[in-house]
């Protein structure tokens, strides 16, 4: 059995940094051995490469649970293949992906022939949410909890647009659903009045700059406190995706574990690095849904993330063609490439010392197998699987055409510098990425869950 040993690193994992190396054996970590012990002698392995971490640090890999790969129906975006492929060269060595493809993932059926690609095209792991609509009650109900990541419900219309608007039928969702409900939370009459009131005074050559005002926080805030109280109600495992206010927060507990707790939320990285002033020189580069809005909104995500009100980071990874992003505002898709970039943005923030390399760790790696009860990943622990990355923090680059790897071909972080590149990514024990290079011998594999009640 191939062994791989990662020796000399600074190991990041359920909150120290210590230095040591980890063996891998086939797809396990077989031992984390703290520098200095002798429980491995060299002599004594066979057939075994060595990994030098020395000055680099040495994280569990990324799990991202919002992403949109495009894969099947909108592949001139991106696919499985070319998206994954930017995953691992970003760390990330798991992801959860939306159901607004072609057909729409609401169907078990649907969603069995997209695991059928994924095992076929994905160098990272892979999970897919089974979509809701009005009318596929029945489908939720006969998912298996420990075969599908959870529910999606798009509760203000977006790309692909699976808007579920029946009150009636949200109620049985959240009241049957197994499996946890992750929510798109804004409200569409709300966002329907104030596109209207923006007509009114720009016609159709709407500015981006009005797009935090018609996806407004008032959108966002009476969206996520009905769907927290209906969570509450029917005690539903719910999780709020891609905050997007300060306010929201409010809605959101941080006295509590996150094993216990029964109601979560996220924030991608976007609304942690934009904020408004930066649609005048982005434009349409940074419109997503839910809208990046103002600087004390981002700092007031930052701040609720730190508090542990906020439970996760993601991407919300959504790639669109630059001639699909150049038209008006009004056809203009939301939604840009981000997966490639995203342990770099934050490990850019531990730079500025707003954040630890502990904490970026907890929120991208360590939660989101807690919360979503994620079999034998996400630690750097003997019997979980080897998927790891290594980072050096000390390794300048900048964003360009010629090194991002999306389909789509573009970035909204072209010409930023970063302090920090990742070096090797490891999936299921095998090295994937290692400087600038890809083995695409190896596929990754479904994400298998432990339900609970």
């Amino acid at each position: 059995m191939e062994q791989i040993l990662i020796t000399g690193a600074n190991i990041v994992n359920e909150g120290r940094i210590f230095e040591g190396s980890v063996l891998i054996r086939g797809e396990w970590i077989e031992e984390v051995i703290p520098a200095g012990s002798t429980s491995i002698v060299l002599e004594d392995l066979e057939n075994i490469e060595l990994i030098d971490g020395r000055g680099k640090f040495l994280l569990p890999g990324v799990i991202d649970d919002q992403v949109h790969f495009r894969d099947p129906g909108l592949t001139h975006k991106g696919d499985l293949y070319t998206e994954s492929r930017a995953a691992v060269a970003g760390g990330v060595t798991s992801f959860m992906d939306m159901p607004n493809t072609d057909p729409k993932a609401t169907t078990l059926a649907i969603l069995e022939e997209k695991y059928k690609l994924a095992s076929r095209k994905s160098l990272a792991n892979f999970s897919f949410f089974l979509g809701a609509t009005n009318e596929n009650l029945e489908e939720i109900e006969k998912a298996d909890p420990a075969k599908i990541c959870g529910v999606k419900v798009f509760l203000g219309a977006s790309t692909g647009n699976m808007l579920v608007d029946d009150p009636d039928v949200l109620e049985k969702i959240f009241s049957k659903s197994r499996m946890i409900i992750a929510i798109h939370s804004e409200d569409e009459g709300i966002i329907r009045k104030n596109l209207a009131a923006i007509r009114e005074k720009y016609g159709e050559q709407i500015p981006m700059e009005a797009h935090p005002l018609i996806r407004s926080e008032e959108a966002c805030f009476v969206s996520t406190k009905r769907s927290v109280e209906l969570a509450a109600k029917h005690n539903t495992r719910l999780h709020v995706l891609h905050l997007s206010t300060a306010r929201e927060l409010e809605l959101f507990r941080n006295d509590i574990p996150l094993k216990k707790k029964r109601i979560t939320a996220e924030v991608c990285v976007h609304h942690l690095w934009f904020d408004d002033r930066d649609y005048a020189r982005l434009g349409s580069r940074i419109k997503w849904n839910p809208a990046i809005k103002t600087e004390q909104d981002k700092e007031g995500l930052f701040k609720g993330l730190l508090e542990d009100k906020i439970d996760l980071i993601a991407t919300d990874h959504a790639p669109h063609l630059e001639e699909e992003k150049s038209n008006p505002y009004l056809s203009c898709p939301s939604g840009g490439p981000l997966i490639q970039h995203s342990l770099v943005i934050m490990m850019e923030f531990f730079h500025l010392k707003k954040i630890s390399i502990e904490k970026i760790v907890e929120k991208m790696c360590h939660a989101p197998a807690v919360l979503y009860r994620i079999k034998d990943r996400g630690f750097i622990r003997k019997g979980c699987f080897a998927d790891l990355v290594l980072v050096d923090a000390d390794d300048p680059w900048t964003v360009s055409k010629e090194n991002i790897l999306y389909k789509c071909g573009w970035s909204p972080f072209e010409g930023i510098k970063f302090s920090s590149r990742i070096s090797h990514t490891f999936v299921n024990g095998n090295l994937v990425y290692r400087n600038g290079n890809f083995d695409e011998r190896f596929r990754g594999k479904r994400l298998e869950f432990n339900p609970e009640n």
